[in-house]
């Protein structure tokens, strides 16, 4: 099951799986004080827990994506402006996009999962206001972490991308399929470790 209703998220984890259904968690998702890599990793489990807590029951996969700009979280734009700014800070620069992924299998009120972080650094070339201004007119930026789509009309921003781009987009293939080995393990030893590593 994957809590979130992520268009790109699902479209992500159809490569993996075909076999999922839809159940987006509705949780405050307010970053916790602390480094941006391990927020999203919190964040990702609070995620996972809510849908449980639903009454979801097998294996939840959540995911949180963040745009961390030397170490300040660059969230969704509130307005039009506020695009403009983020992007204009953005141009000729780099800034990490750190994606945490929580796994649960919920099965009889007992949890048990994983969770881990995927980082990869973008570099934007030097935009002008004038592109900036073009892209935003798009409305593409809208509800986008840091005010753009690497999927979409943003990719001719992109300088370099160290690291996968699938992790951009907001779901780490390698991350998940890793995570989820990791919980089948989990699954066969005796229930004694919470979540968590």
């Amino acid at each position: 099951m994957l809590a979130s209703g992520s268009p790109q998220r699902k479209k992500l984890l159809a490569e993996v799986t075909e076999r999922f259904t839809v159940l987006p968690a509705d949780v405050d998702e307010t970053p916790p004080a602390g480094p941006l890599a391990e927020a999203v990793r919190v964040l990702a489990r609070r995620k996972a827990v809510a849908v449980a807590a639903r009454g979801a029951q097998g294996t939840l996969l959540a995911a949180d994506t963040v745009i961390d700009l030397d170490g300040e979280l660059l969230g969704k734009p509130e307005h039009d402006d506020d695009a403009r700014r983020m992007l204009a800070r953005l141009a000729g620069r780099a800034h990490l996009v750190h994606t945490g992924v929580a796994l649960l299998h919920a099965a009889g009120g007992r949890l048990r999962g994983v969770d881990g972080v995927a980082t990869t650094t973008v570099r934007f070339r030097p935009l002008a206001p004038d592109e900036i201004a073009a892209y935003v007119a798009s409305g593409e930026p809208h509800g986008k972490s840091g005010s753009y789509a690497v999927q979409g009309g943003a990719a001719r921003f992109v300088e370099r991308i160290d690291g996968a781009i699938d992790n951009v987009v907001g779901l780490p293939v390698a991350l998940v399929k890793a995570l989820a080995e990791r919980l089948v393990e989990r699954l066969a030893e005796p229930f004694a470790r919470p979540l968590g590593r």
